[in-house]
Parts: structure tokens; sequence; C-alpha cells
């Protein structure tokens, strides 16, 4: 059975639709996360992938140090709750909860290196997953 496709005249789910909002929503550049991972700045090093010179972040999950293009800003208590959204919702999520919780401050960040971050993301899918069963 086909699911109905009621936007863009017809041509997308809604799952489609929400996909579409949120990866705009996660290009915004919100200056908060940069500045976050800026303050996560050690030492000046070499990048062990390059051999070249590069500012060494620390891993708030590991402790180990990164080049900073191998570093992410975690927001602390997920952007899409482990026990979903509450009050009224779009597409099945609450959009105000949603960038209020995207675009916070930096104390609602940490700085973690890509496996970190990937680790705990998917953690926080599993949660996810389990919860709506």
């Amino acid at each position: 059975m086909k699911k109905p496709k009621p936007h863009n005249s017809g041509q997308w789910t809604e799952a489609r639709t929400r996909s579409f909002i949120m990866s705009a929503l996660r290009r915004a550049r919100w200056p908060v996360k940069y500045e976050a991972i800026r303050k996560a700045y050690v030492k000046d090093g070499i990048n062990p992938q390059t051999g070249r010179k590069c500012k060494l972040h620390k891993c708030g999950s590991c402790g180990n140090l990164f080049p900073q293009s191998q570093m992410a800003a975690d927001h602390i208590d997920p952007v899409i709750p482990i026990d979903g959204f509450t009050g009224e919702k779009f597409l099945d999520y609450n959009w105000t909860e949603l960038i209020q919780r995207l675009f916070c401050e930096a104390d609602a960040l940490q700085v973690l290196c890509h496996l970190c971050h990937k680790l705990k993301t998917a953690d926080e899918r599993a949660s996810r997953r389990v919860n709506r069963q």
C-alpha cells in the first residue's frame, strides 16, 4: 500500500516533508556551536592525518585531542527528545520545542570528537526506538 503524498503538489510524503524541514534547519549556521568548538581548543599540534600544524581540541567524552575538523558540537539534551515531543505537533514534531532545542546556548552543548558523537547519537536513537515500542 502506497503512503499518501499530501505535500509538494502530491510528490512528498509527510516523512519526506519533515526531513526537508529538518535538513534546512540543521544547515543554519548557528554561531554558538562554532564558539563552543573554539572554546575546546587546548594547544597547537600536528594533525596525525595530514602531518600539518593544527589547533587541537579536547573531546568532552574520551578526553583525547583532535583537530577542529574532527570535532562536533553535541546537544547535551537531544534535539529530538528520547521520550518524544509534547504539546501540539505538526508532522509528528513540536517545531517550537525542536527549534528551541536546536538553537540552544553554549551551556547546553558539549564538544565531542566525531566517534564519540556518533556513539552518543546511536545510543539516543536506540533509546527512542525502545520508547516507541
